[in-house]
């Protein structure tokens, strides 16, 4: 006799948010082919999730003349990405001059 499952099991769990910023690292590194450096920040939002992902474009010496750019991913609420952008980019040792919220 086939066992039918419980309907827990048969709903799919969604992705939570250290799940999402997992997949969202991923993600980044396999779009853009480059390292990233770590996720600067993160919303869930009405149909989905806006992660913002710092990325080392090219290395350089001194460090501090790194080029990092930050990549704005939109993913669905089950973790599909629907689209990514560029949003900013600069070396290292510049200031960061975001407005907290």
């Amino acid at each position: 006799m086939e066992k039918k499952p419980h309907i827990k099991e048969s709903i799919k769990k969604k992705p939570d948010i250290k799940e999402i910023s997992k997949l969202a690292l991923s993600l980044t590194e396999s779009i853009v082919n480059k390292k990233v450096e770590g996720i600067t920040s993160m919303n869930a939002e009405d149909e989905g999730w806006k992660v913002n992902v710092e990325v080392l474009e090219r290395i350089a010496v001194p460090d501090t003349q790194d080029l990092l750019s930050t990549y704005e991913l939109k993913l669905t609420c089950d973790g599909e990405i629907t689209g990514y952008k560029r949003t900013t980019m600069r070396k290292r040792g510049d200031r960061v001059t975001e407005a907290l919220e």
